[in-house]
């Protein structure tokens, strides 16, 4: 059974951010997405998060709109097939959905916010853009720093260091600004706020994506 995207005659709106699940992975860089979205959560006002569409889900609201805040429960590079269904589900228009992931290509704490475009080699990002057929949904990606000589699979599943925690989660309170930005105002005025803010610091660097295809039974 379909449901409308309409809750109490209001339009929803979804944020999606990616990692993987359990605690073996709770703090490494892949899970910046799950941390944002836990930020949001942590708001007065929404609700327990709950086990739907293969990913944990929890209800909140931003003025009149309600909004989703989701998790998936696959692992990276699965994440398609929970904002597939969710998709499907609520019969969601594209331009309703926010998808959050980190980014390797970013200096640590970067953020940069997209209307569409390339998966960018981040496999989360490739199996939704696989599922839904589509590269035109809004990304707002967190930069977590450049592997360097370490291994790129290796890296995002490693844990920042103690001197890199106040940078990554002072962008974390920054994602959920921006995040709620999106809801309030839509993805230009988002983009032009916190892409402006971030090119004012630092632009980001252009290095070669490096992280590897991943098997579908793994996490990266």
């Amino acid at each position: 059974m379909q449901r409308d995207f309409l809750i109490d005659g209001n339009v929803m709106k979804v944020v999606v951010g990616l990692g993987n699940p359990g605690s073996r992975y709770e703090g490494t860089r892949h899970n910046v997405g799950f941390e944002i979205v836990d930020y949001l959560a942590a708001a007065p006002g929404v609700g327990p998060f709950r086990s739907r569409f293969q990913a944990l889900v929890a209800e909140g609201q931003e003025g009149d709109e309600p909004y989703l805040l989701v998790k998936p429960e696959t692992f990276m590079n699965l994440s398609g097939r929970s904002v597939r269904q969710l998709v499907d589900f609520y019969k969601l228009p594209i331009e309703h959905l926010l998808i959050i992931c980190d980014d390797i290509n970013l200096p640590l704490g970067k953020l940069r916010i997209r209307s569409k475009g390339s998966h960018g080699g981040q496999n989360g990002l490739r199996n939704i853009q696989e599922q839904l057929g589509t590269q035109e949904y809004a990304r707002l990606r967190v930069g977590i720093g450049s592997p360097g000589e370490i291994d790129a699979a290796d890296f995002v599943l490693s844990r920042f260091r103690p001197g890199e925690r106040p940078v990554i989660d002072e962008a974390i309170r920054t994602a959920g600004d921006a995040a709620l930005c999106w809801m309030r105002q839509g993805i230009e005025a988002c983009m032009n706020r916190y892409n402006a803010a971030a090119d004012a610091s630092e632009k980001p660097k252009k290095t070669p994506r490096t992280e590897p295809p991943t098997p579908t039974s793994e996490m990266t």
